[in-house]
């Protein structure tokens, strides 16, 4: 069942499917085999269980009394383990800031020269525009998400 190359006809030998296959069988194998053990060892009791009570009718009358033979104890049926959950990842929630739009006005070395609130883009606009008239460089206008201080 192992892969085999066929460009160059030469096998890689079994892959991780054929083993895990070959695997389960041997543990189908040997959960069948524990089974027919268990059957074995119930129907031994049942004898052994049988036996004593044809001891003890017919009792010499030696004033001693046969051996009883205690029943065997059952062995506990091997279980495998429960396969244990992985511990969940616990996340805390993060704390949720709130925050504003605000128009910023930036000079050409990233700089924040004046901010206003949303709702006031003119008179951003207005400032943007007498800067670069006065100054000759470079001013840009930027929408910002700043949070808010409470």
């Amino acid at each position: 069942m192992g892969g085999v190359d066929m460009a160059k006809g030469r096998s890689r030998g079994p892959t991780r499917l054929d083993k895990r296959r070959e695997a389960e069988a041997v543990e189908a194998k040997e959960a069948q085999e524990g089974q027919e053990e268990e059957v074995e060892e119930e129907e031994a009791e049942e004898e052994a269980d049988a036996e004593p009570d044809a001891e003890a009718d017919s009792d010499d009358g030696d004033g001693e009394s046969p051996k009883k033979k205690k029943p065997a104890k059952k062995k506990a049926a091997k279980k495998a383990p429960a396969a244990k959950k992985p511990a969940t990842k616990r996340s805390r929630a993060a704390k949720e800031v709130r925050r504003r739009a605000v128009w910023v006005v930036y000079d050409n070395a990233s700089k924040e020269i004046e901010t206003f609130p949303f709702n006031q883009k003119a008179e951003a606009e207005a400032l943007l525009a007498k800067k670069i008239e006065e100054k000759k460089t470079t001013f840009y206008l930027n929408l910002v998400k700043k949070a808010i201080e409470e």
